[in-house]
């Protein structure tokens, strides 16, 4: 068969024969894969920076994807830390991470939504007790993940949306889907107004980290009108550095708490209790998402395109 073939992080994956897997266990199953992301923690995947990579090559990446299984039904699947991944023609799937999609549901459709949803849906659902009338920033908000939060945040009951980024032109796009307020974090200045429109909020996902994290955080814990009222601050990716030099006055000054939401942090058995849910939602539209296929074939081309407005989706 084919597939995507890692054999030097320094290289995009290349589309050369692999071989056939095979089952190992009952619980296993090999699938003809129909659609797999090219998600932002694939990218990390095959280049060996992600922080769960054993450095271990050949690898054919791809974290999840949908694939007809022998019985005809298409499932939607999560795959577990391996060398193969969803992009190839055929993997191998754990069927207790996996899930019989509705009639109906589009694969390509849930192949680019399921990763970006869930990494909002998992933070809310699993990480902390989110309530409905709550508010929420979203900080990394024009990433693909982060214009999916606000649409999560919003159909879980969020009052009050504040969405923030670098990108105008992406930020302007963000109110139809559910952002009350956005801002645009460019300069210092812009962090200190960010700071001034989030000092209240209750919830910050964020997908940025690093020194931006460290001046917002500190910021809210300045102009915090009530300094005793909780204050959730979820760490979800690190676009814009892997540390964060927090000051402990804004631990100490402000009631904050700082939990991490990834793989790891979020039981196997928990993602898999929301996966239907989310699969659900996706198919009967509840999300907005520009997804564009790719041949396998042409997946070394599919790694050079920085186009962040779509969500890749390559098909064997």
């Amino acid at each position: 068969m084919h597939a995507a073939v890692v054999t030097t992080f320094a290289h995009p994956p290349e589309y050369r024969e692999f071989p056939t897997p095979t089952a190992q266990t009952t619980d296993e199953m090999v699938v003809d894969v129909i659609a797999a992301g090219l998600h932002p923690r694939v990218r990390s995947q095959a280049d060996g920076s992600h922080y769960t990579s054993t450095g271990a090559l050949p690898l054919v990446p791809g974290i999840d994807g949908v694939g007809r299984a022998p019985d005809g039904t298409i499932r939607y699947f999560v795959l577990p830390d391996t060398t193969m991944g969803a992009m190839a023609e055929r993997t191998v799937i754990d069927l207790r991470r996996s899930i019989v999609l509705p009639d109906g549901a589009d694969p390509i459709l849930v192949a680019a939504a399921m990763n970006p949803v869930m990494s909002a849906w998992l933070a809310l659902r699993r990480r902390i007790d989110f309530q409905p009338g709550q508010s929420v920033l979203i900080l990394g908000a024009t990433g693909s993940s982060g214009r999916m939060a606000v649409q999560v945040a919003k159909q879980f009951g969020a009052v009050h949306i504040i969405a923030a980024g670098r990108d105008a032109q992406r930020l302007a796009t963000l109110p139809k889907l559910g952002a009350d307020t956005v801002v645009r974090i460019d300069n210092a200045s812009a962090i200190n107004d960010l700071a001034q429109a989030a000092r209240d909020v209750d919830v910050v996902l964020d997908y940025l980290w690093g020194p931006v994290t460290a001046e917002v955080m500190a910021g809210i814990a300045t102009h915090r009108s009530d300094r005793g009222k909780p204050l959730t601050w979820i760490e979800i990716g690190s676009v814009a550095g892997g540390s964060a030099e927090i000051l402990s006055a804004a631990l100490r000054a402000v009631r904050l708490q700082i939990v991490g939401s990834g793989q790891g942090s979020v039981p196997t058995r928990d993602i898999l209790a929301e996966l239907p849910a989310i699969a659900t939602e996706i198919s009967s539209g509840g999300f907005g998402l520009d997804a564009r296929t790719v041949p396998l074939a042409d997946v070394e081309a599919a790694w050079a395109d920085p186009d962040a407005d779509q969500r890749i989706v390559i098909t064997p």
